[in-house]
Parts: structure tokens; C-alpha cells; sequence
């Protein structure tokens, strides 16, 4: 489909906010990259998760002790794609592109997903046609379950709220075993055309594969039979779906946040600035809770990333109050909810709603937390 265009003549907000923004880094004599923090963070995920993965291979465990340790697991994994994986693939977490690159690739690819794809898919995709329903791939979940009041409804809808943690615990392994392939054979990222593959890209995919098949599946069931594998895989990969699925729906899916529609027999174009967009299609969550932002990666700061998305999220929590004061300087909604259990209410609310017949169903409109 052809691109969507945004209004960006009147940019006033963005072009004061980046000066700001730069102003900062400038003053402080810091980079916009990452840090000690990100990677003392990194060593810390990533050794957690040899060492859980070693111990459920070599270890003589009870099955209790194993499910636990394998939901440990998934959830560490979910960490590393949000504190790791996220900033390196985005760029933001070093200078070095190379080294971006490499640990884009292991932590995403090692996780069993495919960077190439992921890049097209969540960089330029879902960020610069956030909410925009007939574009953005993170919305596009119909008929599974309703994003938002312009996808079709199918009467199982009105229980998506009640079967929604099952459909995310299954997300990862949605997302490894038929989105990749689905991306890889069709060559679309839902409506856009993927990237041209090159020879190398074709081999780090197969290579993913097999690794994953061997490290995830052929060695487990080694060590623990069938049933010891399907257990704990699906444990793993619950934990892990979950834990990505509500964080990242939390930017975007809720009662503050704003959806657009683009026909795709229209001419794709939007009266309102990027920046602007960004604004009223994401929210933020648990800004002050230091545990959170930690273990999720700074994506508790979404309004910050989705407007900085080269800054690491290390520096989210500084730029939060300079994003916030120009906000209201150019007399823009700054989205966010107090708690993390504020915004999942919010976004079960959200989801409970869609799953109304369209006739039944009230037209949603930003209510600031």
C-alpha cells in the first residue's frame, strides 16, 4: 500500500521538544546511547538466563522446582527483549552499529525470533503509523481479538476479555513459529512489502530456526521426554507472552489512547503532525515505580520512546519532565496512568468494550488518568 503521509507543517512542538531534548544531553555531557546501567543490565538478564537454562538441562529437579524455574525463565526472556533487544535493535544502545547489530541479533534471534523482520515491523511500521488501523501490525490481531472499533466484529468478541491471557500466552510462540514464517514466505509485514532478503538474511533465518528447534526442543526433550518438554515449553512461553503482551499493549490499547483508520481505497493522509500523533496514541504507566522500569526495559515511558526512539531507555525517566512540560506548554495531552494495575484495567475496559456489537458499543474518548 502506498505511505501514509502526516501533516507536518505545523511541527512547532516537535522541533521546541528536540531542542530541549538535545539541550539536555549537550548540558549533561551524555550520550543518547546506553550506559553502565544498560549494560550491567544486560549481563545481568542474559547470565540469569544461561543459568536458568543450564540448570533445567543439568540439574536433577522436582517437576515443581522445573515449572517454576521454566517460568523464571520466560520471564527473564521477556526482559532481555525489552531492556536488550529493544534498545540494540533500535539503535539506541551504543554508538558502535556494529555492535547494536550483534546484540540485536542475539537477543532477539536467540530468543528465536527474527531481528530482520522485527526491525521493519515495530521501527518503522508500528512507529510511525502507531494506532493506525489497516498499517499498524501490533493492532492487527482480528479476527483473534478487537483493537479497536473500526475492525470487524465476530460475536466470540464479547468474551475477548475473559480469553485475552490465554490468547497472549500464546503470543511468543505465535510470533516464532508462524508470524516469521508467515513475514518470510509472503513477504508482507500485514499490508506494507517486507525488505528485500539478501543471501545473508536468508541464512541467519534458517540458522534461527534450527537453533531454536535444537537448544528448544531437541535438547529438552532429550533430557525430560515428551511430556517434561510440552510442560515446560508451554510454561516458558506463557510467562514470557504474557509478560510482553500486557507491557506492550499498555502503550497503546487503552482508554487515553487514540486509534486512527486509513480505507485502503483512499488517499492516505493525516491532518495532524507525527509528533503530535505519537502524543495521543500512546500512554505511559508506573512512571515512578523503579522496579518496574527496570525489569520492563523503560517501556513504562512509552510517550518518551515513541517520540525518542534513538534515546536508550536508561534516559527516559529525565527526558519524562522536559516531554511533560512541553506538553503542556503547546497544550497537548500527556497520557499516563499512576499504577500498572491502573493501565490493565484500563485495558481490559478497553478490550471488554470492542467486544460489544458495534450497535452496543460506545465511541471512545481520551479520559486522562
Amino acid at each position: 500500500m502506498s505511505k501514509l503521509t502526516f501533516n507536518n507543517n505545523n511541527n512547532h512542538f516537535y522541533q521546541s521538544l528536540k531542542t530541549s531534548v538535545d539541550q539536555y544531553f549537550t548540558q549533561n555531557n551524555i550520550k543518547k546511547t546506553g550506559d553502565a546501567r544498560l549494560y550491567i543490565k544486560t549481563v545481568v538478564l542474559m547470565g540469569s538466563a544461561i543459568l536458568l537454562y543450564l540448570s533445567l538441562m543439568l540439574l536433577d529437579l522436582n517437576a515443581v522446582t522445573a515449572i517454576f524455574l521454566s517460568a523464571l525463565m520466560g520471564f527473564i526472556f521477556a526482559c532481555i527483549g525489552f531492556s536488550v533487544m529493544h534498545d540494540a535493535n533500535h539503535g539506541s544502545y551504543s554508538t558502535n552499529n556494529t555492535l547494536n547489530d550483534f546484540i540485536g541479533l542475539l537477543s532477539s534471534n536467540g530468543l528465536g525470533a527474527n531481528a530482520f523482520f522485527w526491525k521493519q515491523k515495530h521501527n518503522i511500521i508500528h512507529h510511525t503509523y502507531t494506532n493506525v488501523d489497516g498499517i499498524d501490525d501490533d493492532i492487527a490481531k482480528s479476527p483473534i481479538i478487537r483493537q479497536c472499533e473500526t475492525q470487524k466484529w465476530v460475536p466470540f468478541h464479547q468474551i475477548q476479555h475473559i480469553y485475552l491471557p490465554f490468547v497472549y500466552s500464546l503470543s511468543s510462540i505465535f510470533w516464532i513459529f508462524f508470524m516469521d514464517f508467515t513475514k518470510y514466505f509472503g513477504r508482507k509485514i500485514y499490508t506494507t512489502d517486507a525488505w528485500e532478503l539478501t543471501w545473508k538474511n536468508h541464512l541467519v533465518f534458517w540458522t534461527t530456526k534450527l537453533y531454536y528447534l535444537t537448544f528448544f526442543i531437541i535438547v529438552p526433550i532429550m533430557t525430560w521426554g515428551w511430556a517434561g518438554w510440552l510442560i515446560g515449553f508451554f510454561v516458558t512461553n506463557g510467562a514470557m507472552g504474557i509478560t510482553l503482551s500486557f507491557v506492550f499493549q499498555l502503550a497503546h490499547v487503552l482508554e487515553n489512547t487514540e486509534f486512527e483508520h486509513i480505507p485502503l481505497d483512499t488517499t492516505k493522509h493525516l491532518d495532524t503532525a507525527w509528533a503530535e500523533h505519537q502524543i495521543r496514541t500512546t500512554s505511559n504507566f508506573a512512571m515512578n515505580n523503579k522496579i518496574i522500569s527496570w525489569f520492563v526495559g523503560g517501556l513504562n515511558f512509552q510517550v518518551e520512546h515513541h517520540l525518542f526512539p534513538k534515546v536508550s531507555h536508561v534516559h527516559y525517566p529525565a527526558i519524562s519532565k522536559i516531554v511533560q512540560e512541553k506538553c503542556k506548554e503547546f497544550n497537548l495531552p500527556y497520557n499516563q496512568y499512576a499504577t500498572m494495575t491502573q493501565a490493565l484495567a484500563s485495558h481490559f475496559r478497553v478490550m471488554k468494550q470492542l467486544g460489544k456489537k458495534p450497535a452496543e458499543s460506545k465511541v471512545f474518548k481520551p479520559q486522562l488518568a
